[in-house]
């Protein structure tokens, strides 16, 4: 029997709406309308959910580093075809490419968001 059960996935953020609309649109879930301007919710499919907190101060972690670690990231899921378009969208909506593929050589793509949280978009068939 599970001790819990998983309630949100709570990223800091210096702009929490902002965050959650930019993740809302990647992955075409809901922004809560309910969001303060310290907290908002972004639900999905299942239950699944994504929280955005704001944090005063907030310093973006650094990709790769040791020194700010990046202590969490999102890897989301792109069918390999789609991966090119996939990043023009990711980037119109505010996102950073950081470190490519190498040519294919690698199945993923690392970017940052707009309060700068690495994600990668990972191909898969």
């Amino acid at each position: 029997m599970a001790i819990a059960t998983m309630q949100s996935i709570v990223l800091d953020c210096p702009d929490p709406r902002r965050l959650a609309e930019f993740y809302a649109q990647v992955l075409d879930w809901k922004v809560d309308p309910e969001g303060t301007t310290s907290w908002v919710d972004v639900t999905g499919p299942n239950g699944y959910r994504l929280s955005f907190q704001e944090s005063p101060g907030f310093i973006p972690p650094q990709w790769p580093s040791l020194e700010h670690a990046q202590q969490l990231h999102l890897d989301l899921d792109v069918p390999r075809e789609r991966l090119d378009q996939a990043e023009k969208e990711v980037i119109e909506l505010g996102a950073r490419l950081i470190q490519g593929d190498d040519g294919g050589k690698r199945g993923f793509r690392v970017y940052l968001d707009p309060a700068g949280h690495p994600f990668c978009l990972c191909a898969c068939d």
